[in-house]
């Protein structure tokens, strides 16, 4: 299983994967949140001119924020960059499309997405919106087409699985692993946590800041996905709803997503200080280190071929050291 890296993309990410090259990361993802992040091409290629090594790309593109040309566009400028180091992978969206009010993108419409994308990559003529297109760039403004990037698509279900195996050269998972992942030879598992010291409580300062941010998925999950009934099964969830629910109905999601996968927003915070911090070991790959190896050890058994850690809090360095250290003796 390789040791790959995350980052909610910020001003700081191409410095930071610089950091996860040198400590031997294989591949750094950056998200794709224009509502919270920087432009997620920009700081990949501003990534690739600080790196030699590490593998680069979006994980995971929404392809309702992008024309399909754009993103054929910059994935091959990508590529000229960073020679032989880019894969991208989509999405449907979580944050990307929710935390702006919308849901996710459907099947039918990535199906298309991805067929004019990979079209247009190789250098054919394709349809899109009632229009015929091509990649026309001259000598000096792209790579020679075609331009051979693999892509994987983000699935849980078996609508999305239908799609990958058309179009994905491999699977990309996240919060749970689903039965259809071990038709797949490459199966990245994007995972948050933190290394705890020995006899560290889940509720240390370092634990909230580091640990947090992935443990608050659980509520923003359970949320979207499950409705408030499914939160309140949380411990507390109710007054984590508590916030929530003090905001205009149609401005909700904003309270949802506000420091999503960065920092525990208004709503997380009352849930992490009324208890909801004993369950930061169950939602993520937290622990000690051998309990995070075990954790390790396990998703490889269960068919993950990469392990994608995005770190939290105000010491990135040390989070990918720390993880770093326990993935690569858990993988030996």
């Amino acid at each position: 299983m390789d040791i790959a890296c995350a980052f909610p993309t910020a001003l700081d990410s191409p410095d930071n994967i610089a950091v996860a090259e040198s400590l031997g990361y294989t591949r750094a993802w950056v998200y794709d949140t224009p509502q919270q992040s920087p432009d997620v091409w920009m700081t990949l290629a501003l990534a690739a001119q600080r790196t030699e090594r590490i593998g680069l790309g979006p994980g995971v593109l929404v392809p309702s924020l992008r024309h399909p040309m754009a993103n054929a566009a910059a994935t091959a400028t990508l590529a000229a960059l960073a020679p032989g180091r880019v894969s991208v992978a989509f999405g449907t969206g979580f944050t990307g499309r929710r935390a702006m009010g919308y849901g996710a993108v459907g099947w039918k419409f990535m199906d298309a997405y991805l067929t004019a994308y990979r079209g247009l990559l190789r250098g054919e003529v394709v349809e899109w919106e009632g229009r015929r297109m091509r990649m026309l760039h001259p000598d000096g403004h792209a790579p020679a087409r075609p331009v051979e990037v693999p892509v994987l698509v983000a699935a849980l279900g078996p609508k999305g699985n239908e799609v990958a195996r058309k179009h994905g050269d491999g699977l990309y998972v996240t919060l749970r692993l689903p039965e259809f992942m071990s038709e797949y030879s490459w199966v990245p598992y994007l995972a948050w946590g933190t290394v705890l010291d020995d006899e560290e409580p889940p509720d240390s300062e370092h634990a909230k800041h580091a640990g947090g941010p992935g443990w608050a998925l659980a509520y923003h999950g359970a949320y979207e996905f499950g409705g408030p009934d499914a939160v309140r099964e949380l411990p507390g969830g109710e007054q984590w709803l508590a916030v929530v629910d003090g905001a205009p109905a149609d401005e909700r999601h904003l309270s949802v997503h506000s420091g999503h996968c960065v920092e525990l927003n208004e709503a997380d915070r009352a849930a992490w200080d009324a208890g909801g911090h004993a369950i930061l070991n169950d939602v993520t790959i937290s622990g000690t280190r051998d309990q995070v190896r075990r954790k390790l050890a396990d998703l490889a058994a269960r068919g993950v071929t990469e392990i994608v850690f995005q770190p939290c809090g105000p010491d990135v360095r040390s989070e990918l050291a720390r993880f770093h250290e326990a993935a690569g003796a858990a993988l030996v």
